[in-house]
This record gives structure tokens, C-alpha cells and sequence, in this order.
């Protein structure tokens, strides 16, 4: 289903992105075609987008081609989702350490709607962190790694 969202293959791409997406969520997902979670999580994008294309845009970026996003991001496991709202980052709570991505593939498509809802609705009125709507037994559980420390 990745072949039905479209791709940023560049920093550039990617910059692009985040400046021009304006009144929408930017879903950045960083990942791999090929790695087995990314393809369940672009499943549940590619299903979704239609749905949501009023108030978000989707696009997946390979961690490997965008190496600079990567690192900044601290994108050590992949997929990682991370949001944007007119060209601001927006964080969300997951109940985790980690505020400014979401590791791993959504449980559901509904999951994932409702996310995009919140996000929507906390930007819209200015917000830059909102509370995940995710029933926390939906959420991945992972341990943070912090290379070159």
C-alpha cells in the first residue's frame, strides 16, 4: 500500500514539505519500504489518507536517503511518525519519555484518525503538545537510546 503515498527522497523534498503543507497535519513517516512494520503502518496510512485528506497530508521518508532528518529526529527505531502543523513540530504525550515522534505502526485505522483529530483540533487553537488520544495499551513500549552520549 506504500506505492499509494507519496515519497520525499530528499532533504530538499522534505523541506519543502514542512514550509509549504499550510491549515493541515504534515504525517512525516520515516522508515524503510521494505521492513515489515513500515509496510503494517503504510497500510493504515494509505486506508486513512482519504479520509483525512481535509486535514492532514501523508508522505513517507526513507530513513536512508534522508540521513540529516534521521539524526535530528533521533529516529533510532523505525517506522517513526513524526507531526508537523504549519511548518511547527507539534509533540504529543504518549505517556512515554519521548514527546516528539510516535514509534512504531498504529493498532488501528481509528487509532490513527483520532490522533490526527487531536493534533488538528490542539494546533488549531495554538497548541504545540497535546495528549494522545491512544488507549495506552495501543501504544508500542520501547526503551530510549542515546548514541554518542
Amino acid at each position: 500500500m506504500s506505492f499509494l503515498l507519496s515519497k520525499l527522497t530528499s532533504k530538499k523534498e522534505v523541506d519543502q514539505a514542512i514550509k509549504s503543507v499550510a491549515e493541515k497535519v504534515l504525517v512525516l513517516r520515516f522508515g524503510k519500504d521494505d521492513d515489515p512494520v513500515c509496510l503494517q503502518l503504510d497500510d493504515i496510512l494509505a486506508k486513512t489518507s482519504h479520509d483525512l485528506s481535509k486535514m492532514a497530508a501523508i508522505y513517507l521518508v526513507d530513513v536512508n536517503k534522508v540521513p540529516v532528518y534521521t539524526q535530528y529526529f533521533d529516529i533510532s527505531y523505525i517506522p517513526s511518525t513524526v507531526f508537523f502543523f504549519n511548518g511547527q513540530h507539534m509533540k504529543v504525550d504518549y505517556g512515554s519519555p519521548d514527546h516528539t515522534k510516535f514509534v512504531g505502526s498504529f493498532k488501528t485505522k481509528q487509532d490513527f484518525i483520532d490522533l490526527i483529530e487531536v493534533i488538528y483540533r490542539g494546533a488549531m487553537r495554538g497548541k504545540l503538545i497535546v495528549r494522545s488520544p491512544i488507549d495506552p495499551k495501543n501504544i508500542p513500549k520501547y526503551d530510549l537510546l542515546y548514541q554518542g552520549i
